[in-house]
Protein backbone atom coordinates (compact mmCIF):
# COMPACT_ATOMS: atom_id res chain seq x y z
CA UNK A 1 0.00 0.00 0.00
CA UNK A 2 1.50 3.33 -1.04
CA UNK A 3 2.39 5.94 1.57
CA UNK A 4 -0.11 8.49 0.26
CA UNK A 5 -2.87 5.91 0.45
CA UNK A 6 -1.94 5.10 4.06
CA UNK A 7 -2.01 8.76 4.97
CA UNK A 8 -5.44 9.23 3.43
CA UNK A 9 -6.84 6.18 5.24
CA UNK A 10 -5.59 7.40 8.62
CA UNK A 11 -7.01 10.86 8.00
CA UNK A 12 -10.35 9.35 7.02
CA UNK A 13 -10.35 7.18 10.13
CA UNK A 14 -9.92 10.05 12.57
CA UNK A 15 -12.28 12.34 10.68
CA UNK A 16 -15.08 9.75 10.72
CA UNK A 17 -15.26 9.51 6.93
CA UNK A 18 -13.74 6.08 6.29
CA UNK A 19 -15.74 3.46 4.41
CA UNK A 20 -16.01 -0.19 5.39
CA UNK A 21 -13.73 -1.24 2.50
CA UNK A 22 -11.15 1.39 3.44
CA UNK A 23 -11.38 0.30 7.06
CA UNK A 24 -10.45 -3.24 6.01
CA UNK A 25 -7.46 -1.92 4.08
CA UNK A 26 -6.20 0.04 7.05
CA UNK A 27 -6.55 -2.91 9.39
CA UNK A 28 -4.65 -5.15 6.97
CA UNK A 29 -1.84 -2.60 6.84
CA UNK A 30 -1.61 -2.51 10.63
CA UNK A 31 -1.41 -6.28 10.73
CA UNK A 32 1.76 -6.38 8.61
CA UNK A 33 4.90 -7.01 10.75
CA UNK A 34 7.02 -4.77 8.50
CA UNK A 35 4.90 -1.81 9.51
CA UNK A 36 5.68 -2.12 13.23
CA UNK A 37 8.47 0.48 13.14
CA UNK A 38 6.22 2.93 11.29
CA UNK A 39 3.45 2.22 13.74
CA UNK A 40 5.71 2.73 16.78
CA UNK A 41 6.90 6.06 15.36
CA UNK A 42 3.27 7.02 14.94
CA UNK A 43 2.40 6.16 18.54
CA UNK A 44 5.42 8.07 19.84
CA UNK A 45 4.37 11.18 17.91
CA UNK A 46 1.17 11.16 19.93
CA UNK A 47 3.16 11.35 23.14
CA UNK A 48 5.77 13.80 21.92
CA UNK A 49 3.10 16.37 22.77
CA UNK A 50 3.96 15.75 26.41
CA UNK A 51 7.43 17.36 26.60
CA UNK A 52 7.89 16.10 30.16
CA UNK A 53 7.61 12.48 29.04
CA UNK A 54 10.14 10.17 30.74
CA UNK A 55 9.31 6.85 29.03
CA UNK A 56 6.67 5.31 26.84
CA UNK A 57 5.80 1.68 26.18
CA UNK A 58 5.08 1.54 22.44
CA UNK A 59 4.62 -2.24 22.47
CA UNK A 60 1.83 -1.98 25.01
CA UNK A 61 0.25 0.88 23.08
CA UNK A 62 0.37 -1.14 19.87
CA UNK A 63 -1.45 -4.02 21.52
CA UNK A 64 -4.02 -1.62 22.95
CA UNK A 65 -4.63 0.09 19.62
CA UNK A 66 -5.04 -3.19 17.73
CA UNK A 67 -7.42 -4.39 20.42
CA UNK A 68 -9.48 -1.22 20.13
CA UNK A 69 -9.49 -1.43 16.35
CA UNK A 70 -10.91 -4.93 16.56
CA UNK A 71 -13.58 -3.62 18.94
CA UNK A 72 -14.37 -0.73 16.62
CA UNK A 73 -14.62 -3.10 13.66
CA UNK A 74 -17.40 -5.03 15.33
CA UNK A 75 -19.19 -1.84 16.28
CA UNK A 76 -19.06 -0.22 12.85
CA UNK A 77 -22.38 -1.69 11.75
CA UNK A 78 -24.19 -0.53 14.88
CA UNK A 79 -22.80 2.89 15.69
CA UNK A 80 -21.59 5.94 13.88
CA UNK A 81 -17.83 6.00 13.53
CA UNK A 82 -17.69 9.27 15.46
CA UNK A 83 -18.85 7.38 18.56
CA UNK A 84 -16.25 4.68 18.01
CA UNK A 85 -13.32 7.06 17.74
CA UNK A 86 -13.37 7.86 21.44
CA UNK A 87 -11.96 4.39 22.11
CA UNK A 88 -8.88 4.81 19.95
CA UNK A 89 -5.55 4.70 21.77
CA UNK A 90 -3.96 7.35 19.55
CA UNK A 91 -4.36 10.96 18.49
CA UNK A 92 -3.77 11.86 14.87
CA UNK A 93 -2.89 15.31 13.67
CA UNK A 94 -1.29 16.64 10.50
CA UNK A 95 2.15 17.06 12.00
CA UNK A 96 2.28 13.40 12.90
CA UNK A 97 1.00 12.22 9.55
CA UNK A 98 3.73 14.02 7.68
CA UNK A 99 6.35 12.48 9.93
CA UNK A 100 4.97 8.93 9.68
CA UNK A 101 4.85 8.88 5.92
CA UNK A 102 8.28 10.48 5.71
CA UNK A 103 9.70 7.70 7.88
CA UNK A 104 8.23 5.04 5.62
CA UNK A 105 9.45 6.41 2.33
CA UNK A 106 11.11 9.76 1.72
CA UNK A 107 10.81 9.41 -2.03
CA UNK A 108 7.04 9.13 -2.14
CA UNK A 109 6.02 12.06 0.03
CA UNK A 110 7.55 14.77 2.22
CA UNK A 111 5.37 16.85 4.52
CA UNK A 112 6.95 19.55 6.65
CA UNK A 113 5.32 20.10 10.05
CA UNK A 114 3.63 23.47 10.35
CA UNK A 115 4.37 23.76 14.08
CA UNK A 116 6.13 21.75 16.80
CA UNK A 117 3.98 19.17 18.55
CA UNK A 118 4.75 20.75 21.92
CA UNK A 119 2.74 23.80 20.88
CA UNK A 120 -0.61 22.02 21.34
CA UNK A 121 -2.81 22.26 24.42
CA UNK A 122 -3.37 18.65 25.50
CA UNK A 123 -5.64 16.74 27.85
CA UNK A 124 -4.43 13.44 29.27
CA UNK A 125 -7.44 11.25 30.05
CA UNK A 126 -7.79 8.76 32.90
CA UNK A 127 -6.69 5.85 30.69
CA UNK A 128 -3.51 7.64 29.61
CA UNK A 129 -4.73 8.64 26.15
CA UNK A 130 -3.90 12.15 24.96
CA UNK A 131 -6.53 14.48 23.48
CA UNK A 132 -5.42 17.55 21.54
CA UNK A 133 -7.46 20.67 22.38
CA UNK A 134 -8.25 22.90 19.41
CA UNK A 135 -8.68 26.48 20.62
CA UNK A 136 -11.06 27.33 17.80
CA UNK A 137 -13.16 24.18 18.10
CA UNK A 138 -15.48 22.28 20.40
CA UNK A 139 -15.34 18.76 21.80
CA UNK A 140 -16.64 16.44 24.50
CA UNK A 141 -14.54 14.81 27.21
CA UNK A 142 -15.57 11.28 28.10
CA UNK A 143 -14.55 8.90 30.84
CA UNK A 144 -13.46 5.27 30.37
CA UNK A 145 -17.11 4.16 30.24
CA UNK A 146 -18.04 6.67 27.55
CA UNK A 147 -19.89 9.07 29.86
CA UNK A 148 -19.60 12.76 28.95
CA UNK A 149 -17.75 14.41 31.84
CA UNK A 150 -16.84 17.73 30.27
CA UNK A 151 -17.31 20.04 27.31
CA UNK A 152 -14.69 22.18 25.60
CA UNK A 153 -15.43 25.30 23.62
CA UNK A 154 -12.54 27.42 22.44
CA UNK A 155 -10.08 28.17 25.23
CA UNK A 156 -12.37 26.88 27.98
CA UNK A 157 -13.09 23.42 29.34
CA UNK A 158 -16.03 22.87 31.71
CA UNK A 159 -16.63 19.68 33.72
CA UNK A 160 -20.00 18.53 35.09
CA UNK A 161 -21.30 19.57 38.49
CA UNK A 162 -20.80 17.58 41.69
CA UNK A 163 -24.45 16.46 41.48
CA UNK A 164 -23.92 14.37 38.35
CA UNK A 165 -24.39 10.61 38.28
CA UNK A 166 -20.85 9.60 37.39
CA UNK A 167 -19.40 6.49 39.10
CA UNK A 168 -18.01 7.13 42.60
CA UNK A 169 -14.36 6.55 41.80
CA UNK A 170 -11.31 8.79 41.77
CA UNK A 171 -10.14 9.32 38.18
CA UNK A 172 -7.78 12.08 37.05
CA UNK A 173 -7.38 14.19 33.93
CA UNK A 174 -4.33 16.37 33.28
CA UNK A 175 -4.52 19.59 31.27
CA UNK A 176 -1.23 20.87 29.84
CA UNK A 177 -0.79 24.34 28.38
CA UNK A 178 2.38 25.00 26.33
CA UNK A 179 4.42 28.16 26.18
CA UNK A 180 2.66 31.00 24.42
CA UNK A 181 -0.88 30.01 25.45
CA UNK A 182 -3.43 30.36 28.28
CA UNK A 183 -6.48 28.26 29.12
CA UNK A 184 -9.53 28.39 31.40
CA UNK A 185 -10.70 25.28 33.24
CA UNK A 186 -13.82 24.80 35.35
CA UNK A 187 -13.71 21.75 37.65
CA UNK A 188 -16.67 19.60 38.65
CA UNK A 189 -17.16 21.58 41.91
CA UNK A 190 -17.35 24.87 39.92
CA UNK A 191 -13.82 25.90 40.94
CA UNK A 192 -12.24 27.93 38.12
CA UNK A 193 -8.55 27.71 37.23
CA UNK A 194 -6.82 29.98 34.73
CA UNK A 195 -3.64 28.26 33.55
CA UNK A 196 -0.72 30.37 32.40
CA UNK A 197 1.78 29.45 29.68
CA UNK A 198 3.90 26.36 30.34
CA UNK A 199 1.61 25.03 33.08
CA UNK A 200 -0.24 21.82 33.85
CA UNK A 201 -2.98 20.82 36.30
CA UNK A 202 -3.88 17.28 37.30
CA UNK A 203 -7.37 17.06 38.84
CA UNK A 204 -10.18 14.57 39.53
CA UNK A 205 -12.87 14.25 36.89
CA UNK A 206 -15.28 14.21 39.85
CA UNK A 207 -14.57 15.17 43.45
CA UNK A 208 -15.73 12.49 45.87
CA UNK A 209 -17.89 13.06 48.91
CA UNK A 210 -15.93 12.85 52.15
CA UNK A 211 -12.58 13.39 50.41
CA UNK A 212 -10.41 16.49 50.13
CA UNK A 213 -10.48 18.20 46.74
CA UNK A 214 -6.84 17.59 45.80
CA UNK A 215 -5.19 18.81 42.59
CA UNK A 216 -1.56 18.91 41.39
CA UNK A 217 -0.09 22.03 39.80
CA UNK A 218 3.08 22.69 37.82
CA UNK A 219 3.56 26.24 36.59
CA UNK A 220 1.21 29.15 37.27
CA UNK A 221 -2.53 29.36 37.85
CA UNK A 222 -5.06 31.82 39.19
CA UNK A 223 -7.81 29.98 41.05
CA UNK A 224 -11.30 30.90 42.18
CA UNK A 225 -12.08 28.03 44.54
CA UNK A 226 -15.73 27.14 45.14
CA UNK A 227 -16.56 27.27 48.84
CA UNK A 228 -17.11 23.89 50.51
CA UNK A 229 -16.22 23.77 54.21
CA UNK A 230 -16.64 19.99 54.37
CA UNK A 231 -14.20 19.36 51.54
CA UNK A 232 -10.98 21.44 51.76
CA UNK A 233 -9.30 22.26 48.47
CA UNK A 234 -5.65 21.15 48.40
CA UNK A 235 -3.10 22.23 45.79
CA UNK A 236 0.07 20.16 45.60
CA UNK A 237 2.89 22.14 43.98
CA UNK A 238 5.77 19.72 44.44
CA UNK A 239 6.78 20.07 48.12
CA UNK A 240 4.61 23.15 48.74
CA UNK A 241 0.97 22.52 49.59
CA UNK A 242 -1.85 25.05 49.77
CA UNK A 243 -5.07 24.39 51.69
CA UNK A 244 -8.15 26.53 51.01
CA UNK A 245 -11.91 26.44 51.53
CA UNK A 246 -13.16 29.19 49.23
CA UNK A 247 -10.95 31.98 47.93
CA UNK A 248 -9.18 33.69 45.03
CA UNK A 249 -5.41 33.50 44.73
CA UNK A 250 -2.49 33.11 42.35
CA UNK A 251 0.08 30.30 42.51
CA UNK A 252 3.40 30.57 40.70
CA UNK A 253 5.23 27.24 40.92
CA UNK A 254 7.40 26.72 37.84
CA UNK A 255 9.95 23.97 38.59
CA UNK A 256 12.86 25.95 37.14
CA UNK A 257 12.25 28.97 39.41
CA UNK A 258 14.08 29.34 42.72
CA UNK A 259 10.97 30.50 44.58
CA UNK A 260 7.31 29.47 44.54
CA UNK A 261 4.82 32.25 45.20
CA UNK A 262 1.24 32.32 46.47
CA UNK A 263 -0.55 35.69 46.31
CA UNK A 264 -3.91 35.88 48.07
CA UNK A 265 -6.63 38.14 46.67
CA UNK A 266 -9.65 37.03 48.73
CA UNK A 267 -10.30 34.61 51.59
CA UNK A 268 -7.68 32.69 53.53
CA UNK A 269 -5.15 29.99 52.66
CA UNK A 270 -2.65 27.92 54.60
CA UNK A 271 0.78 27.03 53.22
CA UNK A 272 2.44 23.76 54.23
CA UNK A 273 5.83 22.21 53.56
CA UNK A 274 5.94 18.46 53.01
CA UNK A 275 2.78 16.36 53.43
CA UNK A 276 -0.56 17.85 52.39
CA UNK A 277 -1.41 19.25 55.83
CA UNK A 278 0.97 17.32 58.04
CA UNK A 279 3.47 20.05 58.92
CA UNK A 280 3.85 19.73 62.71
CA UNK A 281 4.50 23.46 63.15
CA UNK A 282 1.19 24.36 61.54
CA UNK A 283 0.51 26.30 58.34
CA UNK A 284 1.70 29.72 57.29
CA UNK A 285 -1.63 31.53 56.96
CA UNK A 286 -2.02 34.24 54.34
CA UNK A 287 -4.48 37.11 54.54
CA UNK A 288 -5.73 39.10 51.50
CA UNK A 289 -3.04 41.28 49.97
CA UNK A 290 -0.22 39.02 51.14
CA UNK A 291 2.37 37.05 49.21
CA UNK A 292 3.82 33.84 50.59
CA UNK A 293 7.18 32.87 49.10
CA UNK A 294 8.62 29.38 49.42
CA UNK A 295 12.37 29.07 48.85
CA UNK A 296 13.04 25.74 47.13
CA UNK A 297 16.60 25.62 48.47
CA UNK A 298 16.15 26.90 52.02
CA UNK A 299 12.80 25.09 52.43
CA UNK A 300 11.20 27.97 54.29
CA UNK A 301 8.26 30.35 53.78
CA UNK A 302 8.30 34.14 54.11
CA UNK A 303 5.40 36.58 53.76
CA UNK A 304 4.99 40.23 52.81
CA UNK A 305 2.20 42.61 51.74
CA UNK A 306 1.93 43.18 47.98
CA UNK A 307 -0.25 44.79 45.33
CA UNK A 308 -2.08 41.69 44.12
CA UNK A 309 -2.93 43.04 40.66
CA UNK A 310 0.76 42.90 39.74
CA UNK A 311 0.67 39.12 40.11
CA UNK A 312 -2.75 38.48 38.56
CA UNK A 313 -2.60 40.82 35.57
CA UNK A 314 -1.56 37.97 33.24
CA UNK A 315 -5.14 36.63 33.42
CA UNK A 316 -6.25 39.75 31.49
CA UNK A 317 -3.38 39.35 29.02
CA UNK A 318 -1.10 41.91 30.64
CA UNK A 319 2.54 41.62 31.67
CA UNK A 320 3.61 43.58 34.75
CA UNK A 321 7.21 43.63 36.03
CA UNK A 322 7.89 45.27 39.39
CA UNK A 323 11.40 45.23 40.81
CA UNK A 324 12.01 42.11 38.73
CA UNK A 325 15.46 41.01 37.68
CA UNK A 326 16.24 40.98 33.98
CA UNK A 327 16.88 37.23 34.22
CA UNK A 328 13.34 36.61 35.50
CA UNK A 329 11.84 38.98 32.94
CA UNK A 330 13.44 36.96 30.14
CA UNK A 331 12.02 33.74 31.62
CA UNK A 332 8.53 35.20 31.62
CA UNK A 333 8.88 36.44 28.06
CA UNK A 334 10.03 32.99 26.94
CA UNK A 335 6.95 31.40 28.47
CA UNK A 336 4.44 33.96 27.29
CA UNK A 337 5.68 34.11 23.69
CA UNK A 338 7.11 30.59 23.25
CA UNK A 339 10.57 31.84 22.26
CA UNK A 340 14.17 31.14 23.24
CA UNK A 341 16.09 34.17 24.57
CA UNK A 342 19.87 34.00 24.89
CA UNK A 343 21.35 36.65 27.18
CA UNK A 344 24.90 37.48 26.13
CA UNK A 345 25.06 40.45 28.50
CA UNK A 346 25.50 38.76 31.90
CA UNK A 347 25.82 42.12 33.69
CA UNK A 348 22.12 42.69 33.08
CA UNK A 349 20.94 39.44 34.71
CA UNK A 350 20.58 40.80 38.27
CA UNK A 351 19.48 44.33 37.32
CA UNK A 352 15.88 45.06 38.38
CA UNK A 353 13.34 46.73 36.10
CA UNK A 354 9.79 48.09 36.25
CA UNK A 355 7.53 47.87 33.22
CA UNK A 356 3.94 47.10 32.19
CA UNK A 357 2.65 45.84 28.84
CA UNK A 358 -0.79 45.19 27.45
CA UNK A 359 -1.32 42.32 25.06
CA UNK A 360 1.21 43.12 22.31
CA UNK A 361 3.81 41.40 20.11
CA UNK A 362 7.15 40.65 21.74
CA UNK A 363 8.83 42.90 19.19
CA UNK A 364 7.10 45.90 20.74
CA UNK A 365 8.32 44.90 24.20
CA UNK A 366 11.88 44.57 22.96
CA UNK A 367 11.65 48.00 21.34
CA UNK A 368 10.62 49.45 24.71
CA UNK A 369 13.64 47.98 26.53
CA UNK A 370 15.91 49.14 23.73
CA UNK A 371 14.59 52.70 23.83
CA UNK A 372 14.23 53.07 27.62
CA UNK A 373 17.32 51.21 28.81
CA UNK A 374 19.55 51.07 25.71
CA UNK A 375 19.41 47.26 25.69
CA UNK A 376 20.08 45.91 22.21
CA UNK A 377 18.35 42.80 20.89
CA UNK A 378 18.78 40.73 17.77
CA UNK A 379 15.84 38.67 16.53
CA UNK A 380 17.25 35.67 14.66
CA UNK A 381 13.85 34.31 13.72
CA UNK A 382 10.40 34.20 15.25
CA UNK A 383 11.61 31.71 17.87
CA UNK A 384 15.08 32.95 18.86
CA UNK A 385 16.21 36.25 20.34
CA UNK A 386 19.70 37.32 21.47
CA UNK A 387 20.43 40.04 24.02
CA UNK A 388 23.63 41.60 22.72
Amino acid sequence: MRAKKIQKLIVKYVTASISAAEWDELQLWLAEPDNEKVFNDFVEINYVIDHTMKAYDTKKSKELLLHKIRQDKRLLGRYKLANVLKYAAIIVFSVGLGYIVHQQTEKEVTVEPSMPASNFITLELEDGNIKVISEDGTSEVRDALGNVVGNQKGSQLVYGTKDNNLPEKLAYNTLKVPYGKHFKLQLSDSTIAYLNAGSSLKYPVKFLKGKDRTVFLTGEAFLEVAEDAEHPFIINADDLHIKVFGTKFNVNAYPEDKVKEVVLVEGSVGLYIGGETADSSGPTVLTPGTRGSYDNTEKDITTEPVITSIYTSWVQGELVFRNMTFENILKKLERQYDVTIINENSKLSSVEFNASFDDMPIGKILEYFKGAYDIDFTIINDKKIIVN
